[in-house]
């Protein structure tokens, strides 16, 4: 089913929109609105499961995936990018309400921070050390993977402890066959 979004986004930059946001803000929104999905399914007690002693929390992987859109913000700031970031309050790898907050806070930093690049700033590279500059474009289509690479790992995680999702994460991220299980 054509499930619409009911998220807003307000327009922050004065002017003319880049050509990257033009294109893409859409297929960010939507990419990011799945990780919303998430959430909104998940309790406390779920961010505390952990398939095996030697894999990390559900909670735990959730922050190191806003530990990794922090680089991504920098980045595009900066066009420097590390991952040395970790966020100082362990209580979102624990409290579903601390993560959404942090998620919508990074969300509309993320935007701000794409919103205000030029067409000039477009062209110029991401120095991610090791010798790897990707322009900005590319990067923004590598956070993109990042977050869908995010969603394949807490999938499993989702699947083990039998939660049901909208049939659009599935269709995204699941196996098709867990849409009977959807909501």
């Amino acid at each position: 089913s054509g499930i619409m979004s009911t998220r807003t986004f307000v327009l922050l930059a004065e002017g003319p929109m880049n050509s990257l946001w033009q294109q893409f803000s859409g297929l960010l929104h939507e990419t990011q609105e799945l990780r919303q999905f998430m959430v909104d399914v998940l309790s406390d007690d779920d961010l505390a499961y952990q398939p095996s002693e030697r894999s990390l929390t559900l909670g735990a992987l959730c922050r190191e995936m806003g530990e990794v859109e922090r680089s991504y913000i920098d980045g595009f700031k900066t066009f420097k990018q590390n991952f040395d970031y970790r966020h100082p309050d362990a209580g979102v790898a624990t409290s579903v309400e601390k993560l959404k907050a942090w998620y919508a806070e990074l969300d509309r930093e993320l935007e701000a921070a794409l919103q205000g690049l030029s067409e000039d700033d477009l062209q110029k590279p991401i120095d991610r050390g090791y010798g790897f500059t990707p322009g900005v474009t590319m990067n923004f289509h590598i956070y993109r993977e990042a977050l869908l690479i995010f969603y394949g790992k807490a999938h499993v995680y989702l699947k083990a402890l039998n939660k049901r999702l909208p049939e659009r994460w599935h269709w995204w991220v699941g196996d098709l066959i867990d849409t009977s299980a959807s909501t």
